[in-house]
């Protein structure tokens, strides 16, 4: 007996133990309170979404904190937020860091984006080739004379976003091999600064997630593209002088015409059904993506539209 309720009473000590370890979460996948960081390129259709997520999920709080890509993934591994949306994967030290703790991002592609090229309402230069903007972007491009010699603008001046954004990292990527940007590149805080920026000066090339300018029924959009041109790019390694040039538009990303496309993720670091899967989920489903292709970026999942036809028998 004696035996017996020595063993009783250390158990009791071990449960009480773990019971304090435990981490206790008070949300759900519909309701609770979270942080979610997001690139600020994604900032009009977040906005959209968690608006649509509130509608049917009156108990949920979502807080985004719209940033740049660099520091929305500095948050993640932080563990100041829940989930990031970002245009990127986990980098290798990422998933090492994550490892070490043994824990598992999920990650769900949410939909395929573009990078706009946009410049002052006036340049008449609004066509450029993909070799075109590879030069302007390794420096061997520096003026509009030399896409068009009889250009009355003058040196090109190249604006990103954020220096840290997603859109600064792409073209770094595929553009430049990671090298540096040239000297007559520069950073400023976010898209509508890029916007407001190539509206106001005519030598600049500005780089801008296309979901700022591309809802036709987002009255910001419209005034956001009624401000500048977007460029028409024609494809690479194109011999042929009459092939067609590329705006990035939905039916253009659809088919991988446009060159600057990329893929839109949630990187969730819940290791349980909490709200920031719910959310993650709720984008990925039927609603989210409908509200994705409303918005002219195209869906991961196209929603299908089902329409039937009468025959005359």
């Amino acid at each position: 007996m004696r035996a017996s309720h020595f063993i009783s009473i250390s158990l009791l000590v071990i449960l009480s133990c773990n019971e304090g370890q435990v981490k206790e979460y008070s949300d759900t996948s519909t309701k609770g309170e979270i942080k979610i960081a997001v690139d600020e390129n994604f900032k009009p259709i977040i906005d959209s979404q968690l608006e649509a997520f509130s509608f049917y999920n009156k108990d949920a709080r979502i807080t985004p904190i719209y940033t740049s890509e660099g520091e929305a993934f500095r948050a993640l591994i932080n563990d100041s937020v829940r989930l990031v949306v970002a245009t990127r994967q986990l980098n290798e030290n990422e998933k090492k860091y994550f490892e070490s703790i043994s824990l598992v991002p999920k990650v769900t592609r949410i939909a395929f984006d573009a990078i706009a090229l946009i410049m002052h309402p006036t340049n008449p230069d609004s066509t450029l080739t993909y070799e075109q903007i590879t030069g302007i972007f390794n420096g061997s491009i520096k003026s509009w004379q030399q896409i068009n010699p009889g250009s009355t603008s003058g040196d090109i001046n190249i604006v990103f976003d954020h220096k840290e954004s997603g859109t600064a990292r792409y073209i770094r990527d595929k553009l430049l091999g990671g090298k540096d940007f040239p000297p007559n590149c520069f950073a400023v805080n976010s898209n509508p600064e890029v916007i407001t920026y190539c509206s106001s000066n005519r030598n600049a090339i500005g780089l801008i997630g296309v979901n700022w300018i591309s809802d036709g029924d987002d009255p910001a959009s419209l005034g956001f593209k009624q401000m500048i041109t977007v460029a028409a790019i024609t494809p690479p390694d194109t011999s042929d002088a009459a092939v067609r040039s590329y705006k990035p538009y939905q039916a253009y990303l659809a088919q991988k015409d446009y060159p600057f496309t990329r893929d839109v993720y949630i990187i969730s670091r819940e290791a349980r059904s909490g709200l920031g899967s719910g959310f993650a989920s709720f984008v990925a489903g039927d609603k989210g993506q409908r509200i994705i292709l409303k918005s002219g970026i195209m869906p991961a999942i196209k929603p299908v539209r089902i329409v039937g036809f009468r025959t005359n028998e």
